[in-house]
């Protein structure tokens, strides 16, 4: 199988798979189904964290038994099973914090094991469009199954039918999976690091004291910024008249097409710089939020700035993950990164539900607008350091 149609068909698998997370999206409306409400979301997504970095942490022991392929196979039943459960289930009670752990395993091997696979595969140079495709297909999948749950609801279906067709897709995409072991091995050009090498306190400290310490605390930021924007955004345009889908539909396709559009030269010859102009544009589009509640149109312009700054952002911060680590701590510091990526998409809106529940909605969009002025900040500095050491090197000194 050649090297594109092999890249085809892992992106098609990551788009089917992808979708799983864009229902965390939907636990709002399918937990105030049965008389839950936003604490018990945040509840179930803290187990979802809890396990998920655990995961992590076993994630290198678990892939030299099974290699890396195979256990993106495994995340894809165990991801199944998890939304089998959540579209099953119609009471708050401790098989939603089961189904929160399915989902933190299952993801976690596949979030940090996808773009691990990738390196294996290009070469340095090619890594911010790889990356920035990969993400394409990640965000599609995660884009597009809040919108498909809101157009089911339309039509009279209960919202638990989006969970069950999902898990069928996690299925299809495991199975696809599976069949390109042997592409991917014929391709691997053999230059990360082996399945044997599991995380440690010595590794975790190597990778937080290299140049990768920078986009790894970045991301965190940046994915509780994210969720505390879009994993509650049922709940806002409910309370604002507004239509949840036209903000999933309008991020999708913002991020979609700018990175299809920049895929080949995002980032440039100063990607901090690059960041810094996109997370200006992300609080922005928060700041949009927060006093623009009751048109549709600023809406909709809130979610296509959104889709630029953080949509587009984040496969460069990823990118520049992979780059600035040392060469044989790659697939730990992919491994961490997803660490703080975590620790933002599923941790926080446990802190995002108590707020939403004790203070309300644009609190909360107020601390999202402090995150994203601080990693604001935290790329501007690597931006012009990095333009001084440059200037330092051509004056010779």
């Amino acid at each position: 199988m050649s090297k594109f149609l092999t890249l085809a068909f892992y992106f098609f698998a990551t788009f089917l798979q992808a979708g799983t997370y864009g229902l965390t999206f939907l636990l709002p409306l399918l937990f105030r189904e049965f008389g839950a409400n936003e604490k018990d979301v945040g509840n179930v997504l803290m187990a979802t964290t809890i396990a998920t970095l655990v995961t992590i942490y076993f994630l290198g022991h678990v892939t030299a038994m099974l290699g890396r392929v195979n256990t993106i196979g495994l995340a894809s039943i165990i991801i199944a099973v998890s939304l089998f459960l959540f579209g099953y289930l119609s009471v708050i009670g401790p098989m939603h914090y089961l189904a929160g752990i399915f989902l933190g395993i299952g993801w976690a091997m596949f979030y940090v094991l996808t773009p691990v696979v990738l390196t294996e595969i290009t070469k340095k140079s090619e890594r911010i469009r790889i990356f920035t495709l990969l993400s394409i297909f990640i965000m599609a999948g995660f884009g597009l199954s809040p919108v498909l749950g809101n157009y089911l609801v339309k039509a009279g279906y209960a919202i638990n039918i989006t969970f069950t067709i999902s898990s069928v897709l996690c299925l299809i995409s495991g199975i696809t999976f599976i069949g390109l072991r042997r592409a991917l091995t014929t391709l691997s050009h053999g230059d990360s690091v082996n399945d044997d090498s599991g995380l440690n306190w010595t590794s975790i400290k190597a990778v937080l004291c290299s140049r990768a310490a920078r986009p790894i605390i970045m991301v965190g930021l940046g994915a509780s910024v994210f969720a505390a924007v879009t994993n509650f955004q049922t709940i806002y345009a409910q309370q604002n008249g507004l239509d949840y889908a036209n903000y999933f539909l309008a991020y999708t396709a913002t991020v979609i097409v700018c990175r299809f559009l920049f895929a080949e030269f995002i980032g440039g010859r100063s990607p901090y710089g690059t960041i810094t102009l996109l997370l200006a544009v992300m609080l922005t589009s928060v700041l949009c939020f927060i006093f623009f509640t009751d048109s549709s149109l600023l809406y909709v312009l809130g979610a296509v700035l959104f889709g630029i700054g953080y949509g587009v952002s984040y496969p460069i911060v990823k990118a520049m993950a992979a780059n600035d680590s040392e060469p044989e701590l790659m697939s730990k510091t992919m491994q961490i990164f997803g660490f703080s990526y975590f620790i933002g998409v599923f941790g926080f809106p446990f802190i995002a539900g108590w707020i939403i529940t004790t203070k309300g909605m644009i609190l909360l969009l107020v601390a999202a607008a402090g995150m994203s002025a601080l990693e604001c900040i935290l790329a501007a500095r690597r931006y012009f350091r990095d333009r001084w050491l440059d200037s330092m090197k051509q004056s010779g000194k």
